[in-house]
């Protein structure tokens, strides 16, 4: 929603010389409505180009329109051609929207870096922002119709209102109901602790928001198990999965819950994942793994037994007891997680085979 609200400032400063002239011409003539919208765009133009030091073509363009279709209106005497001006307007921010949304050019990205010159999107926010954007086009395709409509169909009370207010409580209506989603969902989301470099809880999160590109650390738990052969059980991660699906990983792997331990997380996803007891496990070492959409303190857990796995169907795709040499042939193959590959070299060093 915070993508959604940046890309709105964008667009609305160019709409803004519309919806003065709509409320003036309530109050005054049409002469005078039209005075107040190209001043005001003139205005707006000129303090974004003083803020940002460049200037805004879009704005500079809805302006100039403004006048074109007001002056010609008020040559011809048929107010027609102005009413069509906000559709016409919005037509090209609908085709802009379109390229944005369904196409690999995000001519929108373009013009929030003009003014967000030093953000950087994840592969994650990007994906959030173009789900977004094909939102805010459908909401656009909508209104645009119905001022095209209104302007030759509708009286001009009707047109004043679809063509100003109407949008707005549109987009109202719309952030409503992603408010009150978002609510609805982090009351039913996992809630994760959120840690200092040194391991130290300083808050919680959703899971979601750990897997925003925002990085914020946060504990999981790895169980590496080994049979009496010395053979080491890997999962196939499901490919549903959000990150790395349908490659090879631990033989467990999930997140340490939000007032939970880590030993109590190995023994729950233990049980979850493969069905077996991950009592007498051994914690081996701890470290950061950081990937392009989150960032985890990872505990890496051995446990040495004959329990025979029974992989979760509704998590899993299946899993597997390998050989270390089998491992090591098809290490760099993209056969295995990059996080598996990198704990697997840490494994080897720390732990004594039998």
């Amino acid at each position: 929603m915070q993508h959604l609200i940046k890309y709105l400032k964008l667009i609305l400063p160019g709409l803004l010389p519309l919806v003065l002239f709509v409320i003036a011409d309530e109050f005054f003539s049409t002469p005078t409505a039209l005075i107040v919208a190209l001043s005001s765009g003139i205005v707006i133009f000129a303090y974004t180009w003083i803020r940002y030091g460049k200037p805004d073509t879009f704005i500079l363009f809805d302006t100039l329109i403004l006048a074109l279709f007001g002056g010609v209106s008020l040559v011809l005497h048929d107010d027609l051609f102005f009413k069509l001006k906000p559709g016409v307007i919005q037509s090209i921010l609908v085709l802009i929207l379109g390229i944005s949304a369904y196409s690999s050019k995000n001519i929108m990205l373009s013009m929030a870096k003009r003014y967000m010159p030093d953000s950087e999107l994840s592969g994650e926010q990007l994906k959030v922002m173009q789900q977004q954007l094909r939102v805010l086009f459908w909401l656009f395709v909508v209104h645009t119709l119905l001022v095209f409509y209104s302007a030759v169909y509708m009286s001009h009370g009707a047109w004043v209102f679809i063509s100003g207010v109407f949008f707005y409580i549109l987009a109202g209506l719309y952030f409503l109901f992603v408010f009150l989603k978002s609510r609805y969902d982090k009351r039913n989301q996992e809630w994760l602790p959120i840690l200092s470099e040194e391991g130290q809880i300083i808050g919680k999160a959703t899971r979601s928001q750990c897997y925003d590109g925002t990085k914020l650390l946060h504990p999981v738990v790895h169980l590496h198990l080994f049979d009496n052969k010395g053979q080491l059980y890997l999962q196939k991660r499901s490919q549903n999965k959000q990150v790395q699906p349908g490659m090879w990983d631990s033989s467990v792997g999930g997140h340490v819950g939000y007032g939970e331990n880590p030993e109590l997380a190995l023994l729950r996803e233990a049980n979850e994942e493969i069905g077996i007891s991950a009592k007498g496990a051994t914690l081996l070492f701890s470290y950061i793994w950081e990937s392009d959409i989150e960032k985890e303190l990872v505990y890496v857990y051995a446990l040495h037994s004959n329990q025979m796995p029974r992989p979760n169907t509704q998590e899993l795709e299946g899993g597997a007891f390998m050989s270390l040499e089998e491992i090591k042939k098809n290490l760099g193959k993209r056969k295995f997680t990059p996080n598996f590959e990198k704990e697997f070299e840490l494994l080897i060093k720390k732990i004594r085979f039998k």
